[in-house]
């Protein structure tokens, strides 16, 4: 095994892992890289109907929260003007200062919550005891109570409520001149405006509670959606691109095989025919003739190869040009082709191959790559043993040479053809070894077929 472990098959071998092993799945080619622009991902803008106004909106939050400053700072003067009275210049100062003060609050409802909350609660409270009486900054906890809600978990936007209500309802309590009008008049019916005073803030913010959960879980709701619309648009992307990577990694395994072959035997011929262009020209042009019709027939194959590529789908399947060897003589062609470059090879070919064309074409490919490699990597051995057999359960493919006998500089490989040879048999559930044996080189092929299966 001196003089195999110089030649370039080794490092062939060395590039795809141990010399004997089962053969795996096909590996993963790289994707290349696309110049195509990438698809706009699908966002929650595209999954809701909006107008023109709710869109504009949406894209401007800022804008929002504006408009519902102005919404509640434009009651709430009003009715401070309608209820102000002459002689009370306090209740009028003390009015418009929480009312500017609980509507700048709002500007930041939506970036802080549960602070915002907290502030106008405080504010709801000190207007009542500012005042004597209700005013409008309820409205105002109503909006943070909202905006708790529908960014906040559940737990937490009751949690609020519950803290908020307490607050609210403890203040108008406290105050002994509460009775429910914002000028502070005293009235004879204190209690009871305490107590339509506590429901009706309870109600609203129930109904803003309710609200704002509702905006939430529709939300949570259209975000998952557009999620899954993200994902599959991933998962339909990633698909294509595994499915050109394969596609390319079984062009490259085609050429390989077409291309490697072919040109091993032409350089072998060639070779051939130099030597013998003196004292055989007989040989030697009959080696020239087989070097043309070998270059023609390749030529052939890759345009078999190469018009996957640019198959029209309306073409007449009968024009398409067949990609697979036919049944029948295949094998035996391609072991005297080998023969004529110089390979001394005794074939045992079993003709009860399974007819299906795919299983003949891996068959051919793995038997073709193995005398490749011997006529490249083997020169000068004494014999190549070729067997085919067809046996119950499986199809066995065996390729055994007897060693290099004549010194040539070592011929580096990359490793391709083996890959190529355990993904032919990877497909059908089979394997492939290589490695040496008997002072050569042996490849082994396994393909399960089941006798049933044909």
């Amino acid at each position: 095994m001196s003089a195999r472990s110089t030649r370039g098959r080794a490092a062939a071998d060395a590039t795809v892992g141990p010399a004997v092993a089962q053969a795996g799945p096909p590996p993963a080619a790289p994707a290349a890289p696309t110049t195509a622009p990438e698809a706009a991902p699908f966002t929650e803008l595209s999954a809701r109907r909006l107008g023109p106004v709710r869109r504009y909106f949406v894209r401007h939050p800022v804008a929002m929260d504006v408009l519902v400053m102005a919404v509640f700072v434009a009651p709430a003067l009003l009715g401070a003007v309608a209820d102000a009275q002459p002689a009370n210049d306090s209740f009028v100062t003390s009015y418009l200062a929480l009312t500017v003060a609980a509507t700048a609050l709002l500007f930041w409802r939506r970036r802080r919550p549960l602070l915002v909350a907290a502030g106008e609660t405080f504010l709801f409270c000190a207007s009542v005891f500012l005042t004597g009486g209700a005013t409008t900054t309820e409205m105002a906890v109503a909006f943070t109570i909202y905006a708790v809600a529908a960014a906040r978990p559940l737990w937490v936007a009751w949690c609020t409520l519950a803290a908020t209500l307490a607050a609210t309802a403890g203040a108008i309590y406290l105050v002994p001149t509460f009775d429910g009008t914002m000028a502070g008049r005293t009235s004879a019916f204190a209690e009871s405006d305490r107590v339509a005073s506590v429901v009706a803030l309870a109600i609203t913010f129930l109904v803003a509670l309710a609200i704002g959960i509702s905006v939430r879980n529709r939300r949570l709701h259209v975000a998952d959606l557009v999620e899954r619309a993200n994902a599959l648009a991933r998962d339909r992307d990633q698909q294509a691109q595994l499915a050109r990577a394969a596609e390319r990694s079984r062009i490259a395994r085609e050429m390989h095989d077409v291309v490697a072959h072919s040109l091993s035997v032409m350089i072998a011929l060639a070779d051939g025919a130099g030597v013998a262009l003196e004292r055989s020209p007989d040989r030697a042009r009959a080696a020239l003739d087989e070097l043309s019709g070998t270059g023609r027939a390749a030529l052939a194959d890759m345009r078999r190869v190469l018009g996957v590529l640019d198959t029209d789908p309306d073409a007449d399947a009968a024009d398409a040009a067949p990609l697979v060897p036919q049944p029948g003589s295949d094998l035996d062609e391609l072991v005297e082709r080998f023969r004529t470059a110089g390979l001394p090879v005794r074939a045992v070919l079993d003709a009860r191959l399974p007819e299906d064309a795919n299983l003949r074409l891996a068959v051919y490919r793995i038997v073709q790559e193995a005398l490749t490699n011997t006529l490249r990597h083997a020169p000068g051995t004494q014999a190549v043993e070729v067997g085919v057999h067809r046996h119950p359960a499986a199809v066995e493919v065996t390729v055994l040479d007897h060693g290099a006998t004549l010194a040539v500089p070592p011929s580096p490989g990359t490793g391709r053809g083996l890959i190529g040879m355990r993904e032919r048999a990877a497909l059908y559930g089979g394997t492939v070894e290589a490695g040496p044996a008997a002072g050569g080189w042996r490849v082994h092929a396994s393909i399960p077929w089941p006798q049933e299966a044909s």
